[in-house]
């Protein structure tokens, strides 16, 4: 089977690291190993859940955290299931 390379989405902002790392879903106990895009996308995923529990979501941002669960969805779904669902 033959892998998609992922790509930074363009409207992404934020930082990319250079390293990913094994985040651990606080719900389930289960465990992804992520890479530096992975890492950094489900970064601000987190960070805008933060930020909406408290109130403080603008339109632009709602939008950007929708696209950057679609972009979890297509490029590592596996992930996107233990972690994110």
């Amino acid at each position: 089977m033959e892998t998609k390379e992922q790509e930074l989405p363009k409207w992404f902002k934020g930082m990319v690291y250079k390293e990913g790392a094994t985040v651990k879903n606080p719900f389930s106990g289960e465990s992804y190993e992520l890479n530096g895009l992975e890492l950094s996308l489900y970064d601000f995923i987190m960070g805008c859940q933060w930020v909406e529990a408290r109130g403080l979501m603008n339109n632009k941002r709602i939008k950007e955290f929708r696209k950057a669960l679609d972009w979890f969805r297509v490029n590592n779904p596996e992930a996107y299931m233990v972690l994110l669902d």
